[in-house]
């Protein structure tokens, strides 16, 4: 049950993000569940496997190229769904900068009292 409310909320906050940000569309609802459903999918998979291959350089910067594969992974997430855009890198920094924060607001209405 919690999964599901997680991923409404994810849901929620991609289009919220696809109205403020120019360089980002999501055609409906229904694509913006199946991005907050392949966007969990890539960074249970995919994202620990990423992590792994660069952690010398993710060292080296301080964990700063975490950032990168953040947005590397938005940039996947848009390859995979096909109602979903983003217009390049630095859109896609943005958008996941601005995901983090805007799920952190909202998955703070999720938590379980003691």
């Amino acid at each position: 049950m919690k999964f599901i409310l997680r991923l409404l909320l994810t849901a929620l906050a991609v289009i919220l993000l696809a109205n403020i940000l120019p360089s980002v569309e999501v055609d409906n609802y229904w694509i913006a569940i199946l991005v907050a459903l392949v966007l969990s999918l890539l960074n249970l998979l995919v994202k620990p496997l990423l992590v792994i291959l660069t952690l010398p350089v993710t060292i080296l910067t301080l964990g700063l190229f975490l950032l990168v594969i953040n947005a590397l992974i938005i940039l996947m997430a848009g390859g995979l769904v096909s109602g979903f855009t983003v217009d390049g890198f630095w859109w896609a920094l943005l958008f996941s900068l601005l995901l983090s924060l805007v799920q952190s607001i909202l998955f703070a209405f999720l938590k379980e009292d003691a």
